[in-house]
This record gives C-alpha cells, structure tokens and sequence, in this order.
C-alpha cells in the first residue's frame, strides 16, 4: 500500500478545482493514457432551472472512503496515479464538482477505472447533494446510491429519505431519513 500513488481532496466552499493540478499530479513518462471525469452542475434537471447545487460532506469519512475506493481500483486495474477532488459549498452552473484523473499504461484500465471510482464515489461516499432551483431546492439521493440500496436488500424506497427527494421546504415534517448515509440536518428527526 505505501506504493499508492493518490491524490484526495475535499475543497472548501469557493475552491475550484484546478483540473491541470490534478492532471499534472497523475501524469507519468511510464503511463500511456491518463483517464478523466469531470462532473459539472448542467443548468436543467427533469425541466426545472438550477441555479447551483451545493454540496455538503462528513469530510474525515469521505476522505477514508475514496482511500478505500482507490485501493478497490488498485486491486482490479494496472493503474500508476490517481486523483480524486470534490468541492463543498455552492458550485454554480457550469462549475465543475468533482474531477477524476487516473493514470495507467494502457487507455483500458485507466478508462474502467476512472468509470468504476466515480460510480463508487456516488454511491457510497458521505457526500450529500442539495438542487437549487428558481421555484425551490430539494436534497438528491444518486441513483447509484440508490441501486446500492437494493443490493444490499434494502427494497423500499418511500422509507427512505421520504422516497428519492426531501424537499427543504417541508424537511420539518420529514417522518425518515436514509439508513445508509443520513445527512446531518435530518439525523434528528428519526428513522
């Protein structure tokens, strides 16, 4: 393990991502393909404006899940470097949330790992997500986060955080919240 070339930030609100840092950081004479993922707040979801997203993490957790994650990737794939970064805070439209870069000999293994380690990233890392429309705001469950629900026998999806969406406007009547990975703000209103 101490041979693991990674790079994992957590940026604060107001820090872009700098995507050559992270580019810089995994390149190597030695690795024929550096694979990327950049995810970027698009201006629309299901026809309604956003106007940013937001994002809020358990940071120490976070930065220990994509460690792990990394490792998984590590184990399935001949990789050299990867880097990992994920703001916090309010990202506007068109800003980029979360970059991956991911260095490898041969352009198939860095590109399946780069799928795999965003994919996880949604999935199972305490990273939560706030929409922030013209009419309104909502806190998102990943559709990945929910398909690892269901793998793990967890069926029912209106006992969740109130089914796929917690409005903010009505979280005070909010009867549940997510089993798997609660934001902080609805730990109190009980499961």
């Amino acid at each position: 393990m101490a041979d693991e070339r990674n790079l994992i930030e957590i940026l604060e609100e107001n820090n872009p991502i700098d995507i050559i840092k992270y580019i810089n950081y995994v390149h190597s004479p030695k690795c024929g393909a550096i694979a990327t993922f950049s995810g970027t707040t698009r201006d629309t979801f299901e026809g309604k404006t956003v106007l940013e997203l937001r994002y809020e993490a358990y940071v120490p957790m976070a930065v220990r899940c994509i460690k792990s994650i990394c490792s998984s990737a590590r184990s399935s794939w001949n990789l050299n470097s990867i880097a990992v970064a994920h703001r916090l805070g309010p990202v506007p439209v068109g800003d980029i949330s979360v970059f991956i870069a991911v260095s490898s000999v041969h352009r198939a293994d860095g590109l399946d790992a780069c799928k795999f380690i965003i994919d996880e990233v949604k999935a199972s890392v305490p990273i939560w997500k706030k929409e922030v429309y013209t009419n309104g705001e909502v806190w998102k469950e990943n559709s990945e986060f929910l398909e690892r629900r269901e793998e793990l026998g967890i069926q029912d999806r209106t006992r969740g955080c109130c089914g796929r969406k917690v409005k903010v406007e009505d979280a005070l009547d909010a009867k549940s919240c997510c089993a798997l990975t609660k934001h902080p703000t609805h730990t109190d209103r009980g499961c």
